[in-house]
């Protein structure tokens, strides 16, 4: 895991704490002198500020900053079908956000990467593997679907955050609702085998729960003949050869499945590619909605607050979707784990330090305590938040800090 050195906000003068304040125990193994972090109550390492239940204990509601259009749009389509575009137009005439889809490499963005990492590292997939050998015996098709859906499910859980958040709506490219459409497209092509139809279902089941469908869904029909005739147009070398039954059972999935599905929940507006370049018409068709079903129309400030805590933690919704299952197509060995593992760790060498840090920087030993791992940093200029991505944050300090020495970048350091 990844730990993040972010610049620390503490004055000058903020006193010393030996470690003997805080914990006796902790004062039995390590004597090194900390400073306070004198941290906002909901601040973390990432962002400046963060919502928690402090927050709403202090008075902190949702409900006053939802207007006319904050809602969450869906713009659904086969491959190639200008869905894109149309999101794109819409959010701008709407005053929304837009969010274009997600790809394998969605979770790099999140964790702020300079360069997407290796694949190793982003669900051991390839989108154009797929598409050249899409039956390809090391499981690279359904890892790349399960891998797809998680980011989906990463992804959603950015657009409620920043509904809930700002009051803004969000239009998105295709959501992890409509996710299965790709999942039966590849075994009715016989690309992936039963089991992983039947994982899929299972994990989907215990994770889709957690969110609430989009206030509308919509659709743009585009013929799978024609779908195919743009990928070859589109230049890209591992698009020429999409195969058309594949594209047809895309197309049969969203119209017998997807559509019927989230018609239950959700408004839903569908529109042949021609019709869906004309924004204003949608625009105007959106206005006529009432917005008169789904489970958006029961929630309250109480449950937005349990919403808010659920897609801020983006590890605990990551996490929904494992189950101890053993499939081969997503199981690694422990002797292959432990290589990735440390290759992982080479991705993020000591250069991304300061050469003035490097100089003084010396590790002096890893600690267990309470089955939390404590770092001893020697660093005397300047001092160092190191922060999980899961929030726990660990200061060391040293005497005479001075924050105006401290460097303004955040620098990367490996757990």
């Amino acid at each position: 895991m990844a730990l993040r050195a972010i610049r620390p906000l503490i004055p000058a003068g903020a006193r010393r704490l030996e470690i003997s304040d805080c914990c006796t125990e902790v004062s039995s193994i390590m004597s090194l002198p900390l400073s306070v972090h004198a941290a906002g109550v909901h601040t973390s390492s990432v962002r400046s500020l963060r919502y928690g239940w402090l927050a709403y204990a202090l008075g902190e509601r949702t409900t006053p900053r939802l207007k006319e259009y904050s809602k969450i749009i869906t713009v659904d389509g086969n491959l190639a079908s200008g869905k894109g575009a149309l999101a794109q137009k819409l959010a701008d005439k709407l005053g929304m956000l837009y969010m274009p889809e997600p790809d394998t490499f969605y979770l790099d963005k999140m964790t702020g990467e300079k360069e997407p990492l290796p694949v190793d590292f982003n669900g051991m997939c390839s989108l154009e593997k797929f598409y050249t050998d899409p039956k390809a015996a090391d499981g690279n098709s359904y890892r790349l679907q399960l891998w797809m859906y998680t980011m989906r499910l990463l992804y959603y859980a950015d657009a409620i955050e920043h509904l809930l958040t700002t009051g803004q709506g969000v239009v998105l490219e295709r959501s992890p609702f409509s996710d299965m459409v790709f999942l039966e497209a590849m075994f009715k092509e016989g690309y992936i085998r039963n089991e992983c139809v039947q994982h899929y279902n299972e994990i989907k089941g215990i994770s889709i729960c957690e969110f609430l469908p989009p206030h509308l869904a919509i659709y743009v029909d585009l013929p799978a003949e024609e779908v195919q005739k743009k990928l070859k147009q589109s230049g890209t070398p591992y698009l020429q050869n999409v195969p058309l039954t594949y594209l047809k059972s895309i197309e049969d999935c969203y119209k017998k499945s997807f559509l019927p599905q989230i018609s239950e929940t959700s408004e839903l507006l569908a529109y042949d590619a021609a019709q869906a370049q004309n924004v204003e018409r949608v625009a105007e068709d959106i206005e006529y909605l009432k917005f008169e079903k789904g489970p958006w129309l029961e929630q309250d400030d109480v449950t937005y607050h349990h919403m808010r805590i659920l897609v801020e933690d983006k590890h605990k919704v990551a996490d929904l979707v494992h189950i101890p299952k053993f499939l081969p197509e997503i199981t690694i060995g422990a002797h292959e784990f432990d290589e990735k593992y440390y290759a992982y760790k080479s991705v993020f060498p000591l250069e991304h330090f300061s050469q003035d840090i490097l100089r003084e920087m010396q590790v002096v030993e890893m600690r267990e305590f309470h089955g939390y791992r404590l770092w001893g940093q020697k660093v005397p200029v300047p001092a160092l938040i190191l922060s999980s991505a899961s929030g726990n944050v660990i200061t060391w300090l040293t005497a005479g800090y001075d924050p105006d020495n401290n460097p303004d970048n955040p620098a990367v350091i490996s757990d």
